[in-house]
Formats: C-alpha cells, sequence, structure tokens
C-alpha cells in the first residue's frame, strides 16, 4: 500500500478500504456558521448546512479539488477555507442554474444563500407576498396551505378539533330534553 501512496488507508474486515484518521483529526469543523460531523464523508456532512443539497455539495467538492469520499475531520485548515470560499462566492464559481436564489427581487443578481441568510431571505420574501396582497401572501396570512392542495380533509390543525357525525336520535334527544328544561323553567314563575 505505501508504493501506491495509500498509506492512509485501511481495509476492514469485508474488504471496503476506510480512510485512516490522521492526528490532526477532528471531529468537529466549522464550516459557514454550522458544526460538521468529522465521520461522515465531506459531501455528506456539507449537505447538513441549511441551503446546501446533494448537487450542490458534489459542486463545491469539484471546484474546491476535494475528494468526496475523504472524511471531513481529515480536512486540513486550507481546504476548509477553500469549501467555504466556493459556498461563498458560488455566484461566481458555479453554473447559474444551481444557485437557490436567481434574479432575486431586490437587485436581479444570481446568489446562493445558506444558513440564517436564506432564512430571513425567505422571511422577507414572505412578508413582501402579503405587503402586497398576492395570492400566496393572502394564504400565507391565513395558515391555509399555499401551493394549491385539498383543505377539505387535511391541514386538520388550522380547523380545529373534529367533531364526528351527530346521530338524528341523539340530535333529537338533545332538543326534547332542552324543551323539557325550558318549559319546567317557565312553570315555577
Amino acid at each position: 500500500m505505501a508504493l501506491l501512496g495509500l498509506e492512509s488507508v485501511l481495509t476492514t474486515s469485508r474488504g471496503f478500504a476506510m480512510e485512516k484518521p490522521n492526528e490532526d483529526f477532528r471531529y468537529l469543523v466549522r464550516i459557514s456558521n454550522t458544526d460538521l460531523d468529522g465521520n461522515k464523508k465531506v459531501v455528506d456532512s456539507i449537505k447538513k448546512i441549511r441551503g446546501v443539497g446533494f448537487a450542490f455539495a458534489n459542486a463545491v467538492c469539484s471546484v474546491a479539488g476535494i475528494e468526496k469520499g475523504r472524511k471531513t475531520g481529515n480536512l486540513n485548515d486550507e481546504e476548509v477555507k477553500k469549501i467555504e470560499d466556493v459556498i461563498v462566492n458560488a455566484h461566481s464559481k458555479l453554473p447559474e442554474w444551481i444557485l437557490n436564489r436567481r434574479r432575486s427581487i431586490e437587485d436581479n443578481s444570481s446568489k446562493h444563500l445558506v444558513s440564517t441568510d436564506l432564512s430571513f431571505a425567505q422571511e422577507n420574501d414572505i412578508r413582501q407576498m402579503q405587503k402586497i396582497r398576492s395570492y400566496r401572501g393572502i394564504r400565507h396570512m391565513a395558515g391555509a396551505p399555499v401551493r394549491g392542495q385539498r383543505t377539505r380533509s387535511n391541514f386538520r390543525k388550522n380547523k380545529g378539533k373534529v367533531l364526528g357525525v351527530v346521530k338524528s336520535k341523539a340530535v333529537a334527544a338533545h332538543a326534547k330534553d332542552a324543551k323539557d328544561v325550558k318549559d319546567k323553567g317557565k312553570g315555577k314563575k
């Protein structure tokens, strides 16, 4: 194995190759204000950042020149900075179709938002829709489903507790009892 340059690779009992943790192994790696698990592959751990999905994580690893199967804990500081730089400057390093905010309303630019920036932008978008009283904004205000789903049987949390079907005999008996109580009240006066 040393002849092939694979001295950091171990073989498990089933024959799978497994990367050996080095002396500088870190169990938590911080990228884009998110703590990532050092025991996972780089691609899988980058997906834990809010706003980064499968395709974007693969693209980040390819552009940064980092092997996707490496453990995140074995990355050095320089490689972590490369990954963070690609995520922050994704609009200039990756194609526009992979970004999550294309042609934004404010400045008509395309960018990729992650973590708290993404949450803030979503909240602002909803506020803007409510302000201009668009259909989606009105549905958000009402707490109703926004994307055209049926509401007859689903979304019960918005309607309250289910009462069920009341049988006609029970209704008639209840009405008779109420009438009797009313008649007794008149007779005492």
